[in-house]
């Protein structure tokens, strides 16, 4: 690796560890809001919405740059290739998280819908996928990755148990049918969440070890 790609490599590294840091504060505070009906502190998860498609268009710009410049090869090519459906998953996952925040103003005004109890396992569950996955990034770690994968067959089974109590309460109390509503829908923006957690987990794999596991099964 010349000295000048191994500069922009670790500018790029810096650049999408920025753009995580701010979607996984965002995923904090959404999640967070919507357990707590705040609907200020959901409204600032939306003002910061627009930082996070910022960063996308940088790191994908420089992944390109990086590209056409240098002609990377082998785990370099690898770790770019990497950085930009990453960056991709990032975004997704901020827009995810303003989902969320608007359920969580949504259900800040009466009728309340009961929030179920195994929300806040879900929650603490998909929030550590997101915090594991981009650990497993930084430390370029398979093992930790595939981990990831493993845990979210646990966040659907906690996403399936809510929809069923969310729905249970809407037959009981038709005058929360809206408000269920909204909290079921911010039930599947969190499990979306984590979906792309794993997204990020299988591309550690392919960073590391040159496997492509989306969409194979494994």
């Amino acid at each position: 690796m010349s000295k000048q790609l191994q500069i922009e490599m670790e500018r790029l590294q810096r650049m999408i560890l920025e753009m995580a840091g701010c979607v996984e504060e965002a995923v904090y505070a959404s999640t967070s809001a919507l357990e707590k009906r705040d609907a200020d502190a959901a409204r600032r998860v939306l003002e910061k919405d627009h930082e996070i498609d910022l960063f996308e268009n940088a790191v994908q710009e420089e992944c390109l740059k990086i590209l056409a410049l240098h002609q990377p090869v082998a785990v370099d090519l690898r770790r770019i290739s990497a950085v930009m459906l990453i960056s991709t998953d990032l975004e997704r996952m901020g827009d995810l998280a303003v989902n969320i925040a608007e359920r969580a103003i949504a259900i800040s005004q009466p009728p309340f819908p009961t929030i179920p109890e195994r929300l806040t396992s879900m929650t603490h569950r998909a929030t550590q996928m997101v915090h594991k996955a981009l650990g497993a990034f930084v430390n370029s770690d398979a093992n930790a990755a595939r981990e990831i994968i493993r845990l979210d067959t646990e966040v659907d089974r906690d996403n399936d148990a809510i929809i069923a109590e969310l729905i249970a309460e809407m037959k009981l109390s038709p005058d929360r049918i809206e408000s269920g509503i909204s909290l079921f829908s911010a039930v599947r923006h969190l499990e979306r969440i984590a979906d792309h957690a794993t997204n990020i987990a299988e591309d550690v794999v392919y960073l590391v070890e040159g496997s492509m596991l989306r969409h194979s099964g494994g």
